[in-house]
């Protein structure tokens, strides 16, 4: 059961593979950029109560395999992550709001999302097969009621 989290009201195994890039996919995530923003998604998405599970920024996108629980949503937790870092990005390097063509964006527009979960084959037998499992058990609980 290590695979999965716990809140208070919730068992929970919510993990999500998201990548995005810089507009216009430019390669422009590398050295002092690439830590700011390797360090800055950590702790917003602690701040936000997810857990990083992978994390790889490349020169023109970032991969990340986060553990996010129900109360967050995704789009939420991408707005927060794409807008604090390009703030902090735009005023740590002031030349890059100075390009015309960042203006005062510097993620592209949208992102991709994926759910990462259990097997699909294997939950499909489960649910289609479950209401048999379910009278199997009710069958052996009715033989020992008297």
């Amino acid at each position: 059961m290590s695979k999965y989290k716990k809140l208070s009201h919730v068992v929970y195994k919510c993990d999500y593979h998201i990548v995005w890039v810089p507009k216009y996919r430019y390669r422009i995530l590398k050295g002092a950029i690439k830590d700011l923003v390797e360090r800055d998604i950590k702790m917003l998405c602690q701040w936000k109560g997810c857990e990083v599970e992978e994390l790889n920024v490349r020169e023109d996108h970032v991969h990340l395999l986060v553990s996010v629980p129900p109360k967050v949503s995704i789009s939420k937790l991408m707005g927060t992550l794409k807008g604090k870092i390009a703030i902090k990005l735009f005023k740590s390097y002031p030349g890059l709001k100075q390009k015309s063509y960042w203006g005062n964006r510097f993620w592209a527009r949208g992102y991709f999302v994926s759910t990462v979960g259990l097997d699909e084959e294997t939950i499909r037998k489960y649910v289609k097969h479950q209401e048999k499992e379910e009278r199997k058990v009710e069958d052996q609980q009715q033989q020992f009621d008297f």
